[in-house]
C-alpha cells in the first residue's frame, strides 16, 4: 500500500514538474518576436522549458525563450525594446523571472 502511495505521489509531483506557467502581459504598440509582428494588447503567455506560446484571443504564436533570474523582483510587467519594435526580454512584475527572446 505505501509503495503503491508513493508512486502516485511521485507521479503526480512529475506532472506539476513539467506543468506550463503562465503571465499576462500587454503590449502597448506594435511588436515583434522571432520574426512575428503582434498587435498592440493583451496576451497571454504559457512557457514551458525554452519554449513560450503567446496567445491573444484563440491566435497563438509559438517562439524559443530563455527563462532567467532577475537580483531583485520586477516592480511591474516590463517589455525590453531593441531596434524600436522587436522585443527583447519580458520582466514579470512581483517575481525575479526575466523571459529573453
Amino acid at each position: 500500500m505505501i509503495k503503491k502511495l508513493s508512486i502516485g505521489f511521485v507521479a503526480i509531483s512529475l506532472a506539476f514538474a513539467s506543468a506550463a506557467t503562465t503571465y499576462k502581459v500587454t503590449f502597448f504598440q506594435p511588436s515583434v518576436i522571432n520574426g512575428t509582428e503582434l498587435k498592440p494588447g493583451e496576451y497571454k503567455v504559457e512557457v514551458n522549458n525554452d519554449k513560450a506560446v503567446l496567445w491573444q484571443g484563440k491566435s497563438s504564436t509559438e517562439v524559443p525563450v530563455k527563462v532567467e533570474s532577475t537580483e531583485q523582483k520586477n516592480r511591474a510587467t516590463a517589455v525590453r525594446y531593441s531596434d524600436g519594435s522587436k522585443v527583447q526580454e519580458i520582466r514579470i512584475g512581483g517575481t525575479k523571472t526575466k523571459l529573453v527572446f
